[in-house]
């Protein structure tokens, strides 16, 4: 009997974390779906709600050491349906459809370089830096591109900038395939001592996206994707400035 009741409880171990990505396939859906009733909104909080499930579905199963190969790609192909489809889609509903093909390819090829993401993050996932992701992770850029086309529906300011949008879903889908690495918050080691300067920063972002909501969390997205361009602007002009001192 205690047998039976421990194998039950260790398949329920291996089910639940794929249970959360079961849901974030499903929120997905969810979103493409409120999306093609141009309720953008719920849309967009689909896959926020998706975010929170693949966070959660990876560490769970570290934590009930469940982590298994078909997790992983379990994982990778849910994240397509709701980090690479269904914010492709958004895209196309608020705003491609109106721009004909060109919608429909700035759609496709976000659809298509998030699926590049995910299989490059995969097979370079065992030699990477574990601090830091080469490219954009793919639920940023979902973030980023909806948090987006609802500031520009809820702020009249930009009206007539929809064209904004079209750069914007283009370089979303570049930085994801790109070699510019962005800090991974997953795997960082914070010191003890940083443990209250860590907490009080995260209850004045927490707090500030309470007040304002939709204005930010894309400033926050925003700034981490602005990072990291920033970053490698830097880092190359430094090398240019060095590499001209040695040569005079």
């Amino acid at each position: 009997m205690e047998k039976r009741q421990k194998n039950g409880k260790t398949q329920f171990a291996y089910l639940l974390p794929n249970l959360f990505t079961a849901a974030s396939a499903f929120l997905g859906v969810a979103s493409i779906a409120a999306a093609a009733q141009d309720n953008f909104s719920r849309a967009a909080f689909y896959i926020i709600l998706a975010l929170i499930c693949d966070g959660l579905d990876g560490r769970v199963a570290r934590l009930t050491k469940t982590t298994s190969k078909f997790g992983v790609e379990f994982d990778s192909l849910s994240d397509v349906i709701a980090f690479g489809v269904a914010p492709a889609m958004f895209f196309y509903f608020s705003v491609g459809d109106s721009y004909g093909r060109v919608g429909v390819l700035l759609a496709a090829i976000y659809a298509i370089f998030g699926a590049i993401r995910l299989a490059r993050f995969n097979v370079m996932s065992p030699s990477s830096e574990p601090s830091v992701f080469i490219g954009l992770p793919i639920p940023t850029a979902a973030v980023l591109v909806v948090m987006w086309g609802l500031m520009f529906q809820k702020y009249e300011i930009f009206a007539g900038f929809d064209y904004a949008l079209l750069a914007l879903q283009a370089l979303a889908s570049f930085l994801m395939v790109s070699n510019i690495r962005y800090p991974s918050f997953k795997k960082m080691d914070f010191k003890k001592s940083q443990n209250i300067k860590i907490l009080t920063i995260l209850v004045i972002i927490f707090s500030t996206i309470y007040i304002f909501r939709i204005t930010a969390i894309t400033i926050f997205v925003s700034i981490y994707v602005l990072y990291g361009i920033v970053r490698v602007a830097y880092n190359y002009i430094i090398a240019k400035i060095k590499k001209n001192k040695y040569n005079t």
